[in-house]
């Protein structure tokens, strides 16, 4: 049975994994009262120790930095 519970990415084999499956990954990040807030969705293209870009619906790259950002898939 399948869970549809979101999974959080932390590992660069957890995003390596991510971008070969093409799965869409969902960027959070915390505002000023500490809620986390969706910022951004797309397919992972690139990952560092610093930073994941991710390729938006729309074909436009965001960088987010891995430090002050979860990530998220639903698969």
């Amino acid at each position: 049975m399948k869970s549809n519970k979101p999974r959080t990415l932390q590992k660069n084999i957890e995003f390596f994994t991510a971008a070969l499956s093409q799965c869409v990954v969902t960027a959070w990040q915390e505002d000023p009262a500490g809620v986390y807030c969706e910022v951004g969705h797309g397919i992972v293209e690139q990952i560092s120790d610093d930073s994941v870009r991710i390729r938006n619906e729309d074909g436009t790259k965001s960088h987010y930095a891995r430090d002050t950002t979860m990530f998220q898939t639903e698969k």
